[in-house]
């Protein structure tokens, strides 16, 4: 069975973007963007691929990607595809996207993963955000591909939003860069 993944940025004090979604405080360097473009190309959304010259590259690890309402539309009102090299889903009571390549999924957002999780593929899905769903999908999070970045944000949405609910994961490696930043992949106890 294939897995959910939370692959995500985060401040030391636990945000993933400042109060109004921004998120071009973290101090990026060119070794961690090759190296992460290198290994999860189609993390990078559709239109910056174009612009790296990541367009013509395979999916590596993800084919299928879930966001919430706030992520998707962090992408800008122009863009209603911001990933079209993945199958998208948008959890949203609300939302409605004039766009047939980008499912809205207004139902049950666990089951929605259990479902793309029993997908015959050797795929993972791609949690890109945010806070809310994380924390409301934190059950079938599987793997969590943490980016820590060397700042504090002091205020905005938080990597999980929900109740309080510990979970255990595991940190199985870590990668450390020039700016300060490291990735660490953790897996749920």
């Amino acid at each position: 069975m294939r897995k959910l993944v939370y692959y995500i940025g985060v401040s030391l004090d636990g945000y993933i973007a400042g109060p109004n979604a921004e998120f071009d405080f973290y101090p990026l360097s060119d070794r961690m963007t090759a190296w992460v473009n290198e290994r999860y190309p189609e993390t990078v959304p559709t239109h910056i691929q174009k612009l790296v010259g990541l367009e013509d590259t395979p999916n590596k690890v993800f084919d299928t990607l879930v966001m919430g309402r706030g992520t998707y539309e962090s992408a800008g009102a122009s863009i209603t595809n911001p990933y079209s090299h993945l199958r998208q889903y948008v959890v949203s009571r609300t939302l409605t996207i004039d766009d047939p390549t980008v499912q809205v999924n207004t139902g049950d957002p666990i089951e929605l993963v259990r479902r793309l999780k029993a997908e015959d593929t050797d795929m993972n899905i791609y949690l890109c955000g945010g806070g809310r769903l994380a924390a409301t999908l934190l059950p079938e999070i599987d793997e969590i591909i943490l980016k820590s970045y060397p700042v504090v944000a002091g205020t905005g949405i938080p990597m999980f939003s929900g109740q309080f609910r510990p979970t255990l994961f595991t940190p199985s490696r870590r990668e450390s860069f020039d700016n300060g930043a490291q990735i660490t992949w953790l897996t749920k106890a």
